[in-house]
């Protein structure tokens, strides 16, 4: 059984009006609708929006989460539900813990993913900890994902629409943090359904359209927003085959990923090409043919485990794993190199994997989340 039955039994021994909740909202639909849900319900409601960085530049970009607009709309559901609402400056903290690992990943060659770091180092670690001065029993988010009771304790579990599923993003949430956090629409079939929520409290958010791109992205440039955090990271070079024959000049690794095929701009070839690794070093754009994507063996390392036997307590682990947010979870074995390192050796090779990734494991079956790590160098 959940341990948060719909939409909320939270799971604690006192009524709802002596059970104080924070919750995290970034100013979106989902958030918004567990801040309401719970204070219609009669819990002591406290809501919290993070300021990440410079409202100037968060304004120009629509749709980015926790932007200058963002922080409007979570102030405006906040008075109309009636519980209070607190805006935290956690600028200086989302820089150092995200944004300058970012640059310097994609400065290195790798494909980073800011948002699970944002959850696992600024959210999930330093509001957690504000959550609990504010003398809070737990702190709730929009995310969508199921936090169930297990044998061992709470378990991490897949959204029941697969869809909107982000558990490939929360893979780092660690036990005694999932023990405080909850997550009240993981069961939820369809994004309707929320909106349907939303609409019914007559929240100003019910018709925001959903953010889509990093925040602190404009547009999803990600190479000028490095060139502005890091001044001359694109500079030129060339674009080899895998001989080391110059195919063409490139003008900044930082615009190019593990497994592009466009904008290479070497056109006039007998097949297509992809960018099959990267040397920031040497400046050199490598590429091949698709063939060469292919790759079976990923080393994986800063895991997080949360199945319930220790994670070395076996020389092999058959499971599921999920390399990219886009993709679905494929059949694997994983053997520990230690607590937190493993090779991980897929059944079927996957094309375009990238150190920055996540690689994140599932239950064989079922749909329990059992961890998961990082990528963390070249094929």
């Amino acid at each position: 059984m959940p341990f948060d039955p719909p939409l909320n039994s939270l799971g604690f021994s006192k009524p709802p009006a002596q059970t104080r909740v924070v919750v995290a909202m970034s100013g979106g639909v989902d958030s918004s609708v567990v801040a309401a849900e719970l204070a219609a319900e009669g819990y002591d409601v406290v809501g919290v929006t993070l300021q990440l960085y410079d409202h100037g530049a968060a304004l120009a970009k629509k749709g980015a989460c926790c932007a200058g607009r963002d922080i409007h709309d979570a102030r405006r559901v906040a008075e109309t539900m009636g519980f209070p609402h607190y805006v935290l400056d956690y600028e200086s903290r989302f820089r150092d813990s995200v944004i300058d690992e970012f640059a310097d990943a994609y400065l290195a060659g790798a494909t980073p993913v800011p948002c699970i770091r944002c959850n696992e180092r600024v959210k999930f670690r330093d509001l957690l900890e504000t959550a609990r001065d504010l003398g809070a029993d737990c702190m709730a988010t929009g995310h969508y994902i199921q936090r169930l009771a297990g044998e061992s304790g709470a378990e991490l579990h897949r959204a029941a629409d697969p869809v909107r599923d982000q558990s490939y993003f929360l893979f780092s949430t660690t036990p005694e943090q999932l023990d405080y956090l909850r997550f009240p629409l993981g069961h939820l079939r369809t994004k309707a359904e929320t909106r349907a929520l939303a609409a019914r409290h007559g929240l100003p958010v019910a018709d925001k359209p959903d953010s889509q791109d990093i925040c602190f992205v404009p547009d999803g440039n990600y190479a000028a927003v490095i060139e502005k955090l890091r001044p001359g990271a694109a500079d030129p070079g060339e674009i080899l085959d895998m001989q080391g024959q110059v195919l063409g000049q490139h003008d900044g690794v930082i615009h190019y990923t593990i497994g592009q095929r466009r904008g290479l701009g070497i056109g006039g070839l007998a097949e297509p090409l992809y960018v099959v690794k990267l040397d920031p070093d040497a400046r050199h754009v490598i590429v091949g043919p698709k063939t060469a994507l292919a790759t079976r063996t990923v080393p994986v390392r800063e895991i997080n485990w949360l199945g319930d036997a220790p994670f070395t307590s076996q020389p092999e682990w058959e499971m599921s794993v999920k390399l990219r947010s886009t993709r679905p979870p494929a059949p694997a074995i994983i053997r520990p190199l230690s607590e937190t390192e493993a090779e991980v050796d897929l059944l079927t090779p996957e094309e375009g994997v990238s150190p920055g990734q996540a690689c994140v494991f599932y239950a064989p079956e079922g749909s329990r989340v059992l961890g998961g790590g990082w990528i963390w160098k070249g094929r």
